[in-house]
């Protein structure tokens, strides 16, 4: 339907709005969706109801309303704890372009046996450690303590485990960690004070400091990345990923993808108030407010080609000599990452 009315909107100017040039700092000024290059293929698209989901917000946002994106898409976004859904449907070839943690990325180039490739980075480190209270300052005053954390078994948990090793602290001996199934669980038990020290990503961060004032942010777990992986090894969370069949046989549609994502992250950083209505709009976030103050922390970004190549293989190296079984115990070939 939207391409029909695409297509009749075109005829009705004359002249079709098919340019291939970047879209308005609003998002809502490109190309109707489906013709900047002929390829008239929907793009199944999934991604997390957090940064990522926060940065496609003005994308959703002109998917719905049928202008403003180079391509068409069919978008799923889902919760932390269903991340599983992502990887089975990528897997199954039921996705095309996912967003997803970038050790779950290296994961599936192994068990696809390369049959992935990195688009873009799309999420720098958005992990905070969280406390009721003012006992935490370093992460050495973590000995002792139970801290309470989400995303086992993906990036969460493999920065969290690096920073504290790193600083001589070894779960299970020197503190308790206790896992949360999703970040919104974890945001809850914290505001309704059930846990007092807990690691969260934005936006659930924000949602705990707005809904209980005893809870500050202690540490910035990329500042603590930093510390000890060094500077140039910049923390990146987040990449999308797409099924290299669909890239082999897309690849200018692949290339229009990325200049949506990139107007889309873009207009949520730069207008915060329209980036906020997007949000809400797009069910992530429930309060516009909320969204607002969120969003300088999540860190959303836009890496591509070189930039990107270099920050996620000095990533996943780091997390490869931490635990090789964090990125699918071997780390990707060349082909992993896509160039234009």
């Amino acid at each position: 339907m939207k391409k029909i009315l695409a297509a009749l909107l075109a005829l009705t100017v004359l002249l079709g709005l098919v340019a291939c040039g970047p879209a308005s700092p609003e998002g809502t000024a490109g190309t109707e969706e489906g013709t900047a290059t002929g390829d008239e293929t929907t793009i199944r698209l999934m991604a997390l109801k957090g940064p990522t989901g926060m940065g496609l917000a003005s994308l959703l946002h002109n998917d719905k309303n049928g202008s403003g994106n180079r391509c068409d898409y069919d978008v799923e976004l889902v919760t932390s704890a269903e991340i599983s859904n992502i990887a089975a449907a990528i897997t199954k070839g039921e996705c095309d372009v996912a967003a997803v943690p970038i050790n779950l990325a290296s994961t599936l180039y192994a068990k696809t046996g390369g049959q992935v490739q990195v688009l873009c980075a799309n999420t720098l480190g958005v992990l905070h450690l969280l406390e009721n209270g003012t006992t935490v300052n370093s992460i050495a005053d973590l000995r002792g303590k139970t801290v309470y954390a989400t995303g086992q078994g993906s990036t969460p948990e493999y920065i969290l485990r690096y920073v504290l090793e790193q600083n001589g602290l070894k779960p299970g001996t020197d503190l308790t960690l206790q896992f949360v199934a999703d970040h919104t669980e974890l945001a809850t038990y914290m505001a309704s004070n059930i846990y007092s020290i807990g690691v969260l990503p934005e936006p659930n961060v924000s949602v705990v400091l707005s809904s209980n004032p005893s809870f500050r942010a202690a540490l910035d777990l990329t500042e603590e990345w930093n510390k000890v992986a060094g500077a140039d090894n910049t923390l990146i969370q987040g990449v999308f990923i797409a099924r290299k069949a669909f890239v082999n046989e897309h690849k200018s549609l692949i290339a229009d993808f990325l200049e949506d994502y990139n107007a889309s992250q873009t207009l949520v950083n730069t207008d915060k108030d329209k980036g906020a209505q997007y949000i809400v709009e797009a069910q992530i976030l429930a309060a516009e407010p909320m969204a607002k103050k969120a969003i300088p922390g999540c860190n959303i970004t836009f890496l591509e080609g070189e930039a990107m190549k270099g920050g996620v293989k000095k990533c996943l190296q780091v997390l490869f000599d931490a635990a090789p079984a964090s990125v699918g115990n071997a780390l990707p070939g060349d082909d992993f990452y896509f160039a234009r």
